[in-house]
């Protein structure tokens, strides 16, 4: 039997849905009939081969992906590839441009990812960021060595205007640096465009070639004017006119679902959230009740959520597919007894997360394809996007076993990002409450636990997490209604988190000691980078208050103010 030409799609596919699958285990599982279906990836493969792309070249770096989302806010297609692929391979892809991601290494060292020198000969032009820009010098013939001074964080960096990539950028601009090397000589017919009180080669090009290299993170939130750098990159340097739309990728999503499950049965990991929400609607809209949604009420929501999923996807709401209900609390209690270890905990929820809907798969007869609501975020945090380092595993990501007795997994939002879903879920005419409802992570209120989770600590971090979205929608609308807009500060999610933290305090003249939560909220479009929001000290001290009088066994309350990075927004 003759491989398919996307053979690698489907091994990838395989990885992503088995953290620890190598090849051997990739053809263990075909033999089992399991294949993987990446459809926000063939799509574009299949339909739009001429679509005008970007390529992405992964060396480690952990936002990867975050720089494919901006170039997709340049509304041009973008992915991403391993710095493995040989160069024919990128050559045949005809793309209009090439960007090299950061990575941990140092260029010049034995054993360091690298590329040939005649990735830079194509007549494509690349952009190298960080790690990528030290690459491109060292390659190129300039030299790359330790920094005397490490730059990390917000740096006041100083650009040349007549550069193509700076020429719409105010002349002293704010950039995020994370580098411990350094570009100490340009390559040679390379000039130097920016520059910091540090670093004395924070970016340089070769105009002729269309060669350019930036020390820092445009890509990053942080970096005030990155979005600008990446679209004159993009739309400017390489000439993309800019065709990528989301109503091509529902169109065509629909489509391609309805031609590979045909007249098959789909199960989906039906969350209440916007992921899986969104997955629903697709599938609704190809196969109708084709689709049977199971949701699994593990102990581990937001308070009352369980019986607000069934109210919007029950026989009571407004989908057309069929809605099964399972309640498995004491089930995962009692796997999760004893463990305190972050990832275990994630691998304990997703053992059991897809060994609920196999024996579900059961009772309802044979069932031809798995469905997740898998998106961008999931996969680069899981370490699967290249050649990116494990943060922390998702439950429909790292955290499934590596036998799954479907035929294939459908991942139909795989390729896009929170907002990109979102978008999605508006032109399907889901309503704009479910659309914008707050995310919530697949292990749920597991991973806002830290340490050993409990009945007892569930029932804590419920209510302290009840509060203070109350207080902080109260205070949202309050705003609203004086102002006729939202307030500035208005966070894009907002959760309570339990600490382990036991300490002293004195209530009504005795003495306690009881837990500490921990209140975070953060500003983001993206998900992938967020800065602490500013809510108003006032609002604050209620929600404190609430909680401390309110909550049984709390007795401090501190908020986070952790940006992303280096933190992340969940807390495990």
């Amino acid at each position: 039997m003759s491989l398919p030409t996307d053979f690698t799609i489907i091994i990838k596919g395989v990885q992503s849905s088995c953290i620890h699958c190598n090849l051997a285990t990739a053809v263990k599982l075909s033999e089992h009939a399991i294949r993987v279906l990446w459809l926000g990836k063939t799509i574009y493969e299949r339909d739009n081969m001429n679509q005008e792309k970007v390529i992405v070249i992964d060396f480690g770096g952990q936002y990867n992906q975050l720089v494919a989302r901006r170039v997709r806010e340049c509304n041009v297609y973008c992915e991403i590839y391993s710095y493995k692929t040989p160069l024919e391979q990128i050559k045949a892809m005809n793309p209009k441009g090439i960007i090299l991601t950061g990575g941990p290494n140092s260029c010049y060292e034995e054993g360091s990812p690298t590329c040939t020198k005649e990735l830079f000969e194509l007549g494509v032009p690349v952009l190298g960021l960080c790690y990528g820009a030290q690459l491109m010098q060292h390659v190129l013939g300039g030299k790359v060595e330790k920094a005397p001074v490490r730059e990390y964080g917000k740096t006041e960096t100083f650009v040349d205007k007549s550069s193509a990539l700076f020429g719409d950028v105010s002349e002293k601009t704010i950039v995020w640096m994370s580098h411990f090397d350094y570009i100490s000589q340009v390559a040679p017919g390379f000039k130097i465009i920016a520059h910091t009180a540090d670093c004395p080669v924070a970016a340089a090009e070769c105009k002729e070639k269309n060669l350019y290299a930036i020390q820092f993170h445009p890509e990053v939130l942080h970096t005030q004017e990155g979005t600008k750098m990446l679209h004159n990159f993009v739309r400017g340097v390489c000439g993309c006119a800019g065709t990528w739309k989301m109503d091509a990728f529902v169109e065509n999503t629909i489509k391609e679902i309805r031609e590979k499950v045909g007249d098959g049965k789909v199960l989906l990991a039906l969350s209440g959230g916007v992921d899986s929400s969104v997955a629903a609607g697709l599938l609704s809209r190809a196969i109708g009740k084709q689709l049977t949604c199971v949701f699994v009420d593990h102990g581990l929501l937001r308070k009352n959520e369980g019986d607000e999923v069934e109210g919007v996807f029950g026989p009571n709401g407004q989908f057309d597919l069929n809605f099964i209900r399972v309640n498995a609390q004491e089930r995962y209690y009692s796997k999760l007894a004893g463990v305190t270890e972050p990832e275990a905990k994630r691998k304990i929820i997703g053992e059991e997360f897809i060994r609920v809907f196999e024996e579900e798969a059961k009772k309802i007869g044979a069932v031809d394809f798995l469905a997740q609501g898998t998106i961008y975020p999931d996969v680069v945090e899981s370490g699967l996007g290249g050649e990116s380092a494990v943060i922390k595993s998702h439950h429909n990501v790292g955290g499934l076993p590596d036998f799954v007795d479907f035929k294939e997994i459908i991942e139909p939002l795989r390729n896009l990002f929170k907002d990109e879903v979102r978008k999605a879920g508006l032109e399907l005419g889901i309503p704009e409450n479910l659309v914008f409802r707050q995310p919530f992570p697949g292990p749920g209120l597991g991973i806002r636990i830290i340490g050993e989770v409990t009945a007892d600590k569930v029932r804590i971090v419920q209510d302290a997490d009840f509060i203070y979205r109350e207080e902080v929608d109260k205070a949202v609308a309050e705003y609203k209604k004086a102002n006729g807009e939202a307030p500035a500060w208005m966070p894009n999610q907002y959760f309570a988190a339990l600490t382990n933290m036991r300490s002293v305090g004195v209530m009504g003249d005795e003495r306690t000691y009881d837990y500490a939560v921990a209140l975070r909220a953060v500003n983001t479009i993206d998900f992938m980078t967020a800065e602490s929001a500013e809510i108003p000290f006032a609002v604050l001290q209620t929600v404190m208050s609430r909680i401390i009088n309110e909550v049984r066994g709390v007795n401090r309350v501190f908020y986070d103010l952790t940006s992303k990075p280096p933190g992340t927004i969940e807390f495990e």
